[in-house]
């Protein structure tokens, strides 16, 4: 346990020490924030679907927290490149533990990045609110925010867990920046952050249903602003969304826990 904390608080005192980084990284979700959330908000409320600051904010923090968690895995790519991997390879600690901890460091990293979001869209004018039945008020519900928190450590958690098995399987610096593109970009955009997942074709259905990342934005999205009882907000439902995640985060550490074991000192 000594191992996992000390390589957790290493990941946890780096992202202090960088400001600058995490101011940054705020940039391009404020950015689809205020871009997207007041340019089409008439649209969406034309459209009879209230809100778009309302929809779109569970989203963004979603994507905040995707990107800081999965991005996480070239602080390996760093240390293999001026030795720090290789001395933590060699030290006398199992090294399940060590990924572990860099696993759960990345992850609370990403939370506190989704933290500083939500603080962001409260802001923006995003609230959270109380079950209730379409075409009712609506009122705060500033209990919400603590339910989300678990869905927040999901999603950093899952992608912690991916960004670390692509981190240990791949070398070269430029192919992992290459790859993660190719990877967050179609997972972003397919997972309803952005627009609603109801009523689209069979083929779109079953890609977004297949994202990992639909799950954590459902159940954000599902907690914030969502109905229990009338499912109005949830595309799926708060036990499937969890229930989900915890086993793609097992079976994603398992995957990075193998790939790192397998790694040449």
């Amino acid at each position: 346990m000594g191992a996992i904390y000390i390589m957790w608080l290493r990941e946890v005192k780096r992202y202090f020490r960088s400001k600058a980084q995490v101011i940054v990284s705020l940039g391009q979700p404020t950015l689809y924030l205020l871009a997207l959330g007041f340019g089409f908000g008439p649209i969406f409320a034309k459209a009879g679907a209230g809100s778009y600051i309302q929809f779109m904010a569970p989203g963004v923090i979603g994507m905040t927290v995707l990107f800081s968690s999965i991005f996480s895995g070239m602080a390996m790519l760093w240390d293999r490149q001026f030795g720090f991997l290789k001395e933590t390879l060699v030290a006398p600690v199992p090294r399940i533990n060590i990924i572990f901890g860099r696993t759960l460091g990345g992850a609370t990293v990403a939370m506190m990045q989704g933290l500083l979001m939500l603080v962001v869209c409260l802001i923006a004018g995003f609230r959270p609110v109380h079950p209730h039945a379409p075409g009712t008020a609506a009122t705060q519900n500033w209990l919400a925010i603590p339910v989300a928190l678990i869905f927040v450590a999901m999603i950093a958690l899952v992608f912690a867990a991916l960004g670390a098995s692509v981190g240990s399987s791949i070398k070269d610096m430029q192919g992992f920046q290459v790859l993660m593109n190719f990877m967050v970009m179609p997972i972003f955009f397919l997972s309803g952050a952005l627009f609603p997942l109801k009523n689209l074709g069979a083929v779109m259905t079953w890609i977004t249903h297949a994202d990992p990342l639909s799950y954590g934005i459902d159940g954000l999205r599902g907690v914030l602003i969502g109905n229990w009882q009338f499912n109005f907000g949830w595309q799926f439902n708060f036990l499937l969304d969890l229930g989900v995640l915890a086993a793609l985060a097992a079976v994603f550490l398992g995957t990075s826990a193998w790939l790192f074991s397998r790694i040449e000192v």
